[in-house]
């Protein structure tokens, strides 16, 4: 993984339903860590996130969190990350984690993760950047928001092009063997905390 230095990962700060959800997450950040990627994520220690960042660091890799003030008083911060960026708003912290990462990569989670999904697709859309986005599919957790897509393409509300601009991969594994693929268009900038 020569070209991704480091990735965004959208997940829930719930696991969810099913165990299948813990894997994955464990299982990607222990992997990201084994090829030296970075990972930037949403700084906290619950539900998947903190899944994620556990097997990050775990694996002797590094993580950095970005979370907005208002968040620092309602959720429990992570607190031994590779860095810690406190935003002071929603906004702001997208922003942040775009700047960091190469790729982005959406775990499974709740409306906070689809947010941050569909606003790297749109600012995709408006020609803001090229990094990929990749979905990675656990136990069909993709399908609504893919059907959600699919339908305001259908409908005349998107153009067919906005589907080239994410792909849906089936599991970790085939997300870590697509990051070894891509190039990067617009490198990242460097890990200032």
């Amino acid at each position: 993984m020569s070209h991704v230095r480091t990735v965004a990962v959208f997940c829930g700060s719930r696991t969810g339903a099913s165990p299948a959800f813990h894997r994955a997450a464990a299982t990607l950040g222990r992997r990201l860590a084994e090829v030296g990627v970075g990972v930037v994520y949403g700084g906290g220690q619950v539900g998947l996130m903190g899944v994620l960042a556990n097997a990050v660091l775990a694996a002797g890799g590094r993580v950095v969190g970005v979370i907005p003030e208002i968040l620092m008083r309602q959720e429990v911060v992570h607190g031994g990350l590779s860095g810690l960026i406190v935003t002071r708003d929603i906004a702001s912290r997208k922003q942040r984690m775009f700047d960091l990462a190469d790729a982005f990569i959406a775990l499974p989670g709740g409306i906070g993760t689809l947010d941050e999904t569909v606003e790297m697709l749109t600012w995709r859309q408006l020609g803001l950047h090229q990094k990929p986005v990749l979905i990675c599919d656990v136990q069909g957790s993709a399908a609504p928001l893919v059907a959600c897509i699919e339908t305001a393409v259908a409908q005349g509300f998107a153009e067919p092009s906005f589907l080239d601009f994410f792909e849906v991969l089936p599991g970790v594994e085939a997300v870590l063997a697509r990051l070894q693929m891509v190039p990067v268009t617009n490198r990242s900038s460097q890990w200032t905390l």
